[in-house]
């Protein structure tokens, strides 16, 4: 089974089909190298999916139904209104085939953010969005419905590969309501001891070398250097940033991550992929809170 995803803000629907990978050992690498053990979120990822597929093609034999993904994709079309992105939400909200929506974010600027996000309801909000999702992460007797995928993904990496959260000292830099914010709080619900660093914060790297775990999401390429790191550090990148330097021949710009992992690498205990950490997760994670929404609905277990 394949989880169809469709896109309806563009002059005609396009599709695009998840395929599921066969199943890999996931294992933590040494590069012989570096110090740093490598999280390698692209196999955990695939091992993910695999196990997504099996429970997918249970329920299709069971019952005759599989999970239903729609993600919108408006892009930066300035013929799309609100009000026509706002209807067909309703109708994806009423569609019970419809068991997940996401909204690819950003939105155009002649769009409201918060009131989109918020038409989509809180049983179908898959990316974990929705502001009442998100104050029920913040209480510690309460689970949402659904975590944000990226941060979701990213605490997903620390326990697959028994890095310790509990008691640990662990710094967010970036306080965005996508990926900051989330993962703070997913963090304090296990204990850790949480800093948010953001755009005004005073001598950054002073606090980041007190930290056992970072999770950079600042978006501004290679902030994190290697003397902000004391040996023993796990590192979490989920930053992802284009660099306006553009190759020869080349008609997309290159991309840099939030920590320059040639210095990191060196320093760190573990540290993910780049690329090949939190991105692959971030698939993973959204196809694994469609599943959860369906067997929700459909009583399936």
């Amino acid at each position: 089974m394949a989880s169809t995803i469709f896109s309806y803000c563009s002059s005609s629907a396009t599709t695009w089909v998840f395929t599921f990978n066969k199943i890999r050992t996931v294992a933590m690498s040494l590069n012989t190298e570096t110090s740093a053990k490598v999280i390698d979120g692209k196999a955990v990822a695939k091992q993910s999916k695999y196990e997504i597929k099996i429970e997918v093609l249970n329920m299709k034999d069971a019952i005759g139904v599989v999970p239903g993904l729609d993600v919108i994709l408006v892009g930066d079309k300035k013929d799309s209104t609100e009000e026509y992105l706002l209807n067909h939400i309703v109708d994806y909200n009423e569609n019970p085939k419809v068991h997940g929506i996401l909204i690819q974010l950003p939105l155009p600027r002649h769009m409201d953010e918060a009131r989109i996000l918020n038409a989509v309801t809180i049983d179908k909000d898959v990316d974990g969005l929705h502001p009442l999702n998100i104050g029920l992460l913040a209480k510690r007797d309460r689970d949402p419905f659904f975590v944000s995928c990226t941060p979701k993904g990213s605490i997903e990496l620390l326990h697959i590969y028994d890095i310790t959260i509990k008691g640990k000292r662990a710094v967010i830099i970036g306080r965005s309501n996508i990926v900051g914010l989330p993962v703070s709080l997913l963090l304090q619900r296990e204990d850790a001891i949480i800093t948010i660093l953001h755009s005004r914060t005073e001598n950054p790297e002073e606090i980041v070398r007190q930290e056992d775990i970072i999770v950079s999401a600042a978006g501004k390429a290679n902030m994190v250097r290697g003397s902000w790191i004391k040996s023993g550090d796990v590192i979490i990148d989920v930053g992802i940033n284009p660099i306006d330097v553009r190759p020869r021949k080349s008609s997309r710009l290159p991309v840099g991550w939030d920590v320059c992992y040639d210095e990191a690498c060196k320093v760190a205990s573990a540290i993910t992929l780049v690329p090949g950490g939190v991105g692959p997760m971030t698939i993973s994670m959204l196809l694994s809170n469609t599943l959860s929404s369906a067997k929700r609905v459909l009583k399936f277990e």
